[in-house]
């Protein structure tokens, strides 16, 4: 697997903390960085919304199904927001490295990517992570982990409810994400819980797929 990551953490905390941090950082140098005071205003309200909704689920006199629904949309919101900010305004130049480092970036690596097509094979195993999630593992089973050609991990899952019929291959997985983590939990909605989640992996480099992994399959709490 390369060793670049995505900038962007997998907890929600992590996320909290980044995106808090770029709050406190930007704010008195918007000017000077040429960063509209108006979108980082904005930023900051959404994760500022995404922080309540933490402490809320955190609390266990608060922590409802309603108020796991409510954190889940906000982080969302909060990703999106935050993924559009950093396209924005946070690219190397104008800005310099020091200043990617103040706000918790890797500076990024100016080596071309690897253009190989993957060949290794990965399956899915999953855990039980919290109430409406699954946790998942990425794991090698062909071909080699430290292949360049290992960018990124695309993960195709497809949630059934009892009765319904299930997916006959992978092609059937409609909804998907991609991530360079071998290690992810998947967030689902309160009404998902008892139903199957059917799940498979493929390997990617810039639109380039290896493989296909075999479905595995898991009930959400």
């Amino acid at each position: 697997m390369s060793k670049s990551k995505d900038w962007w953490p997998s907890s929600r905390a992590g996320q909290l903390a980044m995106a808090s941090k770029w709050v406190e950082v930007i704010t008195p140098n918007a000017k000077a960085w040429k960063i509209d005071a108006e979108d980082v205003k904005t930023f900051g309200k959404t994760v500022e919304k995404a922080r309540l909704a933490f402490h809320e689920v955190q609390n266990e006199e608060t922590c409802t199904p309603v108020a796991k629904e409510k954190c889940r949309v906000a982080f969302s919101d909060l990703e999106t927001a935050a993924r559009a900010f950093k396209k924005q305004h946070l690219t190397i130049p104008p800005l310099d490295s020091s200043i990617y480092v103040s706000l918790g970036l890797k500076v990024p690596d100016k080596k071309p990517t690897p253009s190989g097509t993957p060949t290794a094979q990965l399956a899915v195993e999953t855990y039980l992570e919290g109430k409406y999630e699954l946790g998942l593992r990425l794991i090698y089973i062909n071909g080699s982990p430290d292949d360049p050609a290992n960018k990124s991990f695309r993960v195709f899952y497809s949630v059934v409810a009892h009765g319904e019929t299930p997916p006959r291959d992978q092609e059937e997985l409609h909804s998907s994400f991609s991530t360079t983590q071998k290690k992810k939990v998947i967030q689902f909605k309160p009404t998902d819980s008892g139903k199957t989640c059917y799940i498979a992996a493929q390997i990617e480099n810039n639109g380039k797929k290896g493989p296909w992994g075999p479905i595995t399959s898991a009930v959400i709490p």
